[in-house]
């Protein structure tokens, strides 16, 4: 039983990439701007107007294969309706869907409207002050409009579980990856950086992110205790955007699943700080203002779950905060010290 969200229509997947895709539609070769991703793209023209598809499998998706996703959890929560819960908020630009796709049929197709010109450009640039509050804000109405949602296990659409949000970066995460040969270059460099991140973090703290990293239900277990919401687990500028219409832009559902709204806010801080137009404390600010304004009550549980998320950003992003300067570093090591008194 899903909780936490208004009762939304199922989308209906398409029986093959054939059937997803317009007959005789124009299919043109597209390259991810991100970079990051192994994933095969295609820009499709559908009645004239711009589409891109991706093609998602776990033979070539890191996070699929570290979270165990074998059928897409994307398309589970498009076609479960999950996605449309705040459609004044955000355009998650997603049209269609079809599985069955690559080896063992364990991949898809996701077909998008093609958003490119209103996503964020990449690199340092910052923000200006007026896109990042319609941003922060238009996060925290999405965590507001999926309030209390839970998904369970035995009849839910089976999206990201919630013990292993914190696990990415883990140990058995990156043997799986170093075994493989390293297919992705994310992980490899992260394998690298939490041996730096141990050279460099105060001894207390790197002892308590390693214990963590090994065993992520101390940090989960903490945090179930705190209000949870449906999250879209990636929120950081290359998959934002804000459409024509004064929407959030907000692509790549890969880690969708239940979770605590400080999760977004901190995962946003902690990969966008060069583009941050304001610092992180205000950042962090607005978006409690955000929740308030959409009609979350934070008195009582913020505090709790703000520390213990931005504890877990380091348990994610050590690696990454041992590649840049001393104030960084130090900044989330004194941010993750306070919040593990909540443990």
């Amino acid at each position: 039983m899903m909780t936490g969200v208004r009762s939304l229509e199922a989308r209906q997947l398409a029986g093959s990439v054939d059937e997803l895709l317009a007959p005789g539609a124009r299919r043109d070769p597209f390259v991810n701007p991100d970079g990051r991703s192994a994933a095969a793209f295609e820009r499709v023209w559908i009645d004239g107007r711009p589409h891109v598809v991706k093609y998602a499998h776990l033979d070539d998706d890191f996070t699929m294969r570290v979270s165990g996703d074998l059928v897409c959890r994307t398309v589970r929560a498009w076609s479960a309706g999950l996605l449309d819960a705040a459609p004044d908020l955000i355009d998650h630009t997603l049209v269609g869907a079809a599985l069955g796709c690559g080896r063992n049929g364990w991949g898809a197709a996701l077909l998008m409207r093609d958003v490119s010109d209103d996503l964020v450009a990449l690199g340092s640039v910052p923000f200006t002050a007026d896109e990042h509050d319609l941003l922060v804000d238009h996060l925290a109405g999405w965590c507001a409009a999926t309030w209390g949602f839970r998904d369970d296990p035995l009849v839910g659409p089976h999206l990201l579980p919630y013990d292993a949000r914190w696990a990415w970066f883990g140990p058995a995460a990156l043997d799986g990856e170093r075994a493989l040969g390293w297919p992705e270059r994310v992980p490899a460099i992260a394998a690298e950086g939490w041996e730096r991140f141990r050279a460099r973090a105060p001894r207390d703290i790197a002892g308590v992110i390693d214990g963590l990293r090994h065993d992520t239900t101390p940090l989960s277990g903490a945090l179930r205790a705190t209000p949870s919401c449906l999250l879209h687990g990636d929120a950081k500028a290359s998959n934002m955007g804000i459409a024509a219409d004064g929407r959030m832009v907000l692509i790549d559902w890969a880690y969708v699943g239940e979770g605590p709204a400080c999760h977004e806010l901190c995962w946003h801080v902690a990969l966008d700080r060069e583009k941050l137009p304001v610092s992180k404390e205000a950042t962090i600010a607005a978006f409690r203002s955000g929740l308030e304004h959409h009609g979350v009550d934070t008195t009582g549980w913020w505090d709790r779950q703000l520390g213990l998320c931005l504890l877990g950003a380091l348990v994610l992003f050590g690696w990454e905060k041992a590649y840049g300067d001393d104030d960084e570093l130090g900044w989330w090591c004194d941010a993750a010290r306070e919040g593990v008194r909540f443990l």
